[in-house]
């Protein structure tokens, strides 16, 4: 049996819980842009005082609905600026998020709904609040469907006026690190799905190693296009370390659409599966093909890649060197344009990227960090940051974490990203968990 460990490098405190961010960034920095909101085809700006007050006005509604500390609350959406809005909404009355992906089936969402105990739902749709609708009468526990197209979360907020402010004071106070945030469902793959229950610690502690990863998290001007679905860990996590960087976040749910939303977004960073890089590239080279370039589309990739896997071994020469820069005015420049222009540092997950596509983006100017990890590690268990990449891997045990090797290749995690047991299965969890 082999482990590998990596120290500790920051610690989460105790007491802390996912909603102190969105109170601190308006105390501090009320007026700065935290988000931009896509309304009508154009970006919004919400500050930081906008967001803590619809964040905290959502939170009364929810109050005054019966919601009380540790109930669950389902999100049924695509990616939008709701999504986010109603998951701190959720925490800030001491509520439970339970994500359902938005191409969820009426007998997926029932057993969700039903198995976690929702006692409400946010929806996106009229399609989604009928598909809830449908399976009510197998959700005993769901009193309340809010829908967002039909402004329903303004109709909760106006329901929650009269709920005093020291209330929310008062569920504040009894979350902390160890306080249960979410329950995230498997895919089901290998049975029925089984919710894992993600702690506030949890998602602290991945967003702190996101802050430590990608460079843009600590820059004033760093922001983050999420369009991966927010009813998967890895986008869920990018959402959280964004919130407690301060970092601005913006939404889109219609991948048709995520090109021109890359263009007018511009941002900084982007997080995303390995098939909307291969797209990017497939896309660059088949236009460069059709076009009569494709000879040159080809030679600036070998000089890409060639120039990366250099990096790695004592750096390119004087001749690699000029190639490099002939290309990245004629090919690269644009290739990084179609992703906004400013993006130096992605981070991929969910399948593995490959190594020649590492090395061609990183020629381009784009390094793209991977990590390994599931949903019962909130995400990353393995990370390779910009000190330590090795691509083609995925990187080295997080801080404070171990990763074990049984010896018939299981891998086992050890840290403080990893869930504290299924929902309702103390069965699955004890047959998940070795020595703690």
């Amino acid at each position: 049996m082999q482990e590998y460990s990596s120290p500790a490098t920051f610690q989460i405190p105790p007491t802390a819980a996912l909603p102190d961010a969105v109170t601190e960034h308006a105390r501090t920095s009320p007026d700065t842009v935290r988000f931009s909101r896509k309304i009508g085809g154009s970006w919004q700006s919400v500050t930081s005082r906008q967001f803590a007050e619809q964040v905290e006005a959502l939170a009364r509604g929810m109050v005054a609905s019966g919601v009380q500390v540790g109930d669950r609350v389902g999100i049924l959406s695509k990616t939008r600026y709701e999504w986010t809005l109603a998951d701190y909404a959720i925490w800030t009355a001491g509520g439970v998020a339970v994500p359902i992906y938005e191409t969820s089936s009426a007998e997926q969402a029932q057993w969700i709904l039903s198995d976690s105990g929702a006692v409400a739902v946010v929806v996106e749709t009229a399609a989604h609040q009928a598909l809830v609708e449908s399976v009510r009468d197998r959700v005993p526990d769901l009193r309340d469907v809010w829908q967002i197209e039909s402004g329903g979360l303004d109709a909760l907020a106006a329901r929650g006026a009269d709920v005093p402010a020291d209330e929310l004071t008062t569920r504040r106070a009894g979350l902390s690190a160890d306080s249960l945030a979410t329950v995230i469902y498997t895919s089901g793959t290998t049975g029925r799905p089984k919710g894992c229950e993600l702690t506030h610690g949890n998602f602290l502690y991945v967003a702190e190693l996101a802050q430590q990863l990608l460079p843009d998290m600590r820059s004033a001007d760093g922001s983050n296009l999420l369009f991966l679905p927010l009813a998967h860990v890895f986008a869920r996590i990018i959402e959280v370390a964004c919130v407690q960087a301060g970092v601005r976040l913006g939404h889109t749910g219609d991948l048709a659409e995520l090109l021109g939303d890359l263009g007018t977004f511009q941002p900084t960073s982007l997080v995303a599966v390995p098939r909307v890089f291969e797209k990017v590239y497939n896309g660059a080279r088949q236009k460069a093909h059709a076009g009569g370039k494709g000879a040159i589309f080809d030679r600036a990739e070998r000089v890409a890649v060639a120039w990366s896997r250099a990096q790695d071994t004592g750096g390119p020469g004087l001749g690699l060197n000029l190639q490099h820069a002939l290309f990245d005015k004629l090919v690269y420049g644009k290739l990084r344009a179609a992703m906004g222009g400013n993006v130096s540092t992605a981070l991929s997950g969910g399948a593995a990227l490959g190594e020649r596509l590492g090395h061609f983006f990183r020629g381009i100017g784009v390094t793209i960090l991977e990590g390994y990890g599931l949903t019962e590690t909130t995400g990353p268990a393995t990370v390779s940051g910009p000190d330590s990449l090795k691509i083609g891997t995925v990187g080295r045990p997080a801080p404070d974490s171990a990763v074990r090797i049984a010896d018939l290749g299981e891998i086992q995690v050890r840290g403080p990203q990893v869930f504290r047991g299924y929902w309702k299965n103390p069965d699955a969890t004890a047959e998940v968990m070795r020595d703690g």
